[in-house]
């Protein structure tokens, strides 16, 4: 069982800027896809990035050039580097993470129910 909790959420105007972390209660090399998801009323849990254990990136469209995936292995830590925030942006952001095979991230990213572990949430508010 891999814990995670999310820190870094708050409120922005538009066009702000916010770093969400997640901090892992084990170590996240090798074996475990880390990734970024949010949930809107309206749309259920989207996702936002994945990033391997080799680095390797995956973004939704409409954050793509806005957001930043990272993680610090040392620091059992991945970050979601937010700029440019929109309205639209605003949401509960979930860290999320399964283990994989040579720790490259599913195919189907974005597909929430492919992953095992989440964190609680944290709250992203962008206002106009």
């Amino acid at each position: 069982q891999v814990r995670l909790v999310e820190s870094g959420g708050g409120s922005v105007q538009t066009g702000g800027s916010l770093r969400l972390s997640c901090g892992a209660s084990e170590s996240i090399d090798g074996t475990i896809c880390m990734g970024w998801f949010r949930r809107v009323p309206a749309n259920g849990r989207q996702g936002v990035a994945t990033i391997a254990s080799d680095g390797t990136t995956n973004y939704a469209d409409i954050v793509k050039d806005r957001f930043t995936i990272s993680r610090d292995n040392a620091k059992n830590t991945v970050y979601l580097e937010m700029n440019d925030l929109k309205p639209e942006d605003t949401a509960v952001y979930y860290c999320a993470a399964d283990r994989v095979v040579g720790g490259v991230c599913f195919y189907d990213w974005a597909d929430a129910g492919l992953y095992r572990y989440w964190g609680q949430g944290t709250q992203v508010t962008v206002s106009l």
